[in-house]
């Protein structure tokens, strides 16, 4: 189980760029996350960065992620990091969220994709972002209106985290990665695909 593996199988599945841009956010995340809770940051990002692989070929559920889960079985993809991706899908009753990772992953998706749209109408995108505005966007309901709000709510609250700390610390955890996620002031995109630091 190597990252590069793992971005050549979302390379396979996912030919979205916003698609891809969310992934690679979330890995971000996770290996943030990793650190801080000093845990393996290379699984935490593999996690991270495979959750949706799936979503662009089988989009409903529970097609996905159960399609993405038995490909990552045939692959040799460790349990752990299977259930973990299973896990962050409200709707497979029999796949609830119990170790920290899967808590992580769940808390940094739907957020990680809220930042993302916050930060794209802002002009200098990620770099002056603070959570106020993020919760301030996240109250006005018609902005980014297919993000689940409860999803980030009991995210944070499933992680341990008060919200507005879980925020900044995504926030942090995503500006290093501005250039590859499209967020750097300007236009600022490029390919996406290259590792983390």
């Amino acid at each position: 189980m190597t990252r590069e593996n793992a971005w050549q199988l979302v390379c396979e599945y996912t030919k979205s760029e916003s698609l891809r841009r969310h992934m690679l956010a979330v890995e971000a995340a996770m290996r943030a996350y990793a650190r801080k809770f000093g845990e393996d940051e290379e699984k935490w990002g593999i996690v991270g960065l495979l959750h949706d692989f799936d979503y662009e070929r089988w989009p409903q559920p529970p097609d996905h992620p159960l399609k993405g889960a038995a490909i990552l079985a045939e692959r040799g993809y460790p349990e752990e990091v299977i259930y973990a991706i299973k896990s962050h899908a409200d709707y497979l009753p029999d796949c609830p969220r119990r170790s920290l990772l899967d808590k992580a992953l769940y808390a940094c998706d739907e957020l990680a994709g809220f930042i993302m749209a916050v930060a794209m109408v802002r002009p200098q995108r990620l770099e002056d972002l603070e959570a106020r505005s993020v919760i301030k966007k996240l109250k006005q309901k018609s902005f980014a209106a297919n993000v689940n709000r409860e999803d980030i709510y009991r995210g944070a609250e499933d992680l341990g985290v008060p919200l507005e700390e879980h925020i900044n610390f995504m926030i942090q955890a995503l500006r290093p990665h501005a250039a590859q996620l499209g967020l750097l002031p300007g236009d600022g995109t490029r390919p996406v695909g290259s590792a983390p630091d």
